[in-house]
């Protein structure tokens, strides 16, 4: 029989106390890994890119934002149930509080679903509710651009101008705002503006 000319090589016959040192190794470097997480600036600034959501800056962001998640939204789905689709804070009052606005419609298998836009707020010790909707879905309009910045609500809302219209392929387009003056949202599409439901 001929002996091998390499050294005898001690992790192929692997020890109960060599798994141990990897584990513990391994752990160690798991351990040191969440503690390098991104701050909450980083995180918050990537998250803004990637969805299209500009929050507010200032005394607002070191408060915590209504969840819109779990809502009861004045949206009747039936047991389809609605979907938040898309979702940013800002103090839009400017009393240093953040709220929630939120895009809602109802859960579709297919299909575009009219959209309603909801500002969520959430007094301290309560539960989150809505105070205001600036698009009812009754209105048949779709919501893209979603932004809120500096207490303004934007989106860009498709509609159609007749039920001739598929419902693929929506023909009016119109660029709107809503900001909070007095007692109630404002919307401006241009120089005009009109009262936002409210409560």
């Amino acid at each position: 029989m001929q002996t091998s000319a390499l050294p005898d090589l001690a992790h192929t016959d692997a020890k109960p106390v060599h798994w141990l040192a990897t584990a513990t190794a391994m752990a160690a470097v798991v351990a040191l890994a969440g503690l390098l997480q991104p701050d909450a600036a980083t995180a918050t600034a990537s998250a803004s890119e990637h969805g299209g959501v500009t929050t507010q800056h200032g005394s607002a962001s070191s408060a915590t934002a209504p969840d819109p998640k779990g809502v009861a939204f004045p949206l009747d789905c039936g047991p389809a149930g609605h979907t938040v689709a898309d979702s940013a804070p800002g103090d839009l009052d400017g009393d240093g509080g953040p709220e929630t606005v939120a895009v809602v419609h109802c859960a579709a298998g297919s299909g575009t679903p009219p959209s309603g836009i909801y500002v969520v707020t959430q007094p301290s010790g309560a539960a989150p509710r809505v105070v205001a909707t600036l698009v009812d879905p009754a209105q048949k309009l779709n919501v893209t651009d979603f932004t809120v910045r500096d207490g303004r609500v934007s989106a860009t809302l498709l509609g159609y101008s007749s039920t001739d219209v598929p419902r693929c392929c929506p023909d009016e387009l119109e660029s709107a705002s809503w900001q909070w003056k007095g007692n109630a949202f404002i919307k401006s599409t241009g120089p005009a503006g009109s009262t936002a439901q409210g409560v």
